[in-house]
């Protein structure tokens, strides 16, 4: 009997924490067939049309899941919030490429492979636009987050959509609310501009190696190799958010390294409330914290 009972109360356990997720194909490229995990609140109604984190997992371009440990985690703690929790996959081009995406990766390969994660990105995007009824998502209300490479690619769908598609036709009605980027940078702050900006979260680490912290070069590339491109980190980004008098927070962690891409589980709560009280109450925030 009370091996029964103990058998119960795991399965009880087990069912009320369980979340809720289902998997769909939201675009197929070649090989590639590319699908979404939404996590949904245990509580959610027919009726609901609930704001959305979309989720971008980071990795060079060469490795990550949508699936991850991590991903999983930041999506359950959007349902906890009220939001629907959304991870993609999405073309990972330097996947067993010797070049990886440093220095020895040409400017002209990391602008390629921008361009075709910023694609990724939209498409994923306008599935839930086109969808939205069957996931109970508002459009209106997608927070565009990402770490590292998802970051960078974010950034750019979010600011550089015109700088990467010859033809914005077919995404012209898409707009993000919000902007979560965890160690991110962009092609080019000039892109960011009164119409496209929105409340962002930035986390950073001044001595990111990989990914600047402010305006230097990607992997601080010397400008013989192939690999030297320029882009502005979330320093650069958070002052231009400054100056067009748009909500952000701002992490600095003070000799942080490319760390400062891994998901901030304890601070959640702080982005979070954050994003309730800008993009939800329209509220205008701009808060920087240091980290020493």
């Amino acid at each position: 009997m009370k091996f029964f009972l103990t058998n119960l109360l795991l399965i009880f356990t087990l069912i009320v924490s369980a979340q809720e997720s289902k998997t769909y194909t939201y675009a197929v490229k070649g090989l590639d067939s590319l699908k979404l995990d939404v996590y949904s609140p245990n509580t959610i109604e027919d009726t609901d049309s609930l704001p959305v984190l979309l989720w971008m997992h980071g990795g060079g371009f060469a490795g990550g899941s949508r699936a991850g440990y991590g991903e999983k985690k930041l999506a359950e703690y959007a349902t906890s919030r009220g939001y629907l929790g959304i991870s993609i996959s999405y073309r990972l081009l330097r996947k067993g490429k010797k070049t990886g995406f440093g220095c020895n990766c040409s400017k002209e390969d990391k602008l390629f492979t921008f361009n075709q994660a910023v694609i990724d990105y939209l498409n994923a995007t306008t599935f839930i636009y086109e969808n939205s009824k069957m996931l109970k998502a508002d459009p209106n209300k997608i927070i565009a987050g990402g770490s590292s490479a998802g970051a960078e690619a974010v950034l750019n769908a979010v600011y550089m959509k015109r700088y990467f598609l010859s033809d914005s036709t077919s995404y012209k009605n898409i707009k993000y609310a919000g902007v979560f980027s965890l160690a991110g940078a962009m092609v080019d702050i000039e892109y960011l501009n009164k119409e496209n900006a929105v409340p962002a979260v930035l986390f950073h680490g001044t001595k990111d190696s990989a990914v600047p912290f402010k305006t230097d070069p990607h992997h601080f590339c010397d400008t013989t190799k192939k690999g030297y491109i320029i882009l502005d980190g979330s320093q650069t980004i958070a002052n231009k958010l400054d100056d067009l008098e748009t909500s952000y927070y701002f992490n600095i962690k003070k000799k942080g390294t490319h760390d400062e891409a891994n998901i901030p589980f304890d601070q959640l709560d702080i982005i979070f409330d954050f994003f309730d009280k800008t993009m939800l109450n329209n509220e205008i925030i701009q808060t920087k914290k240091i980290i020493y």
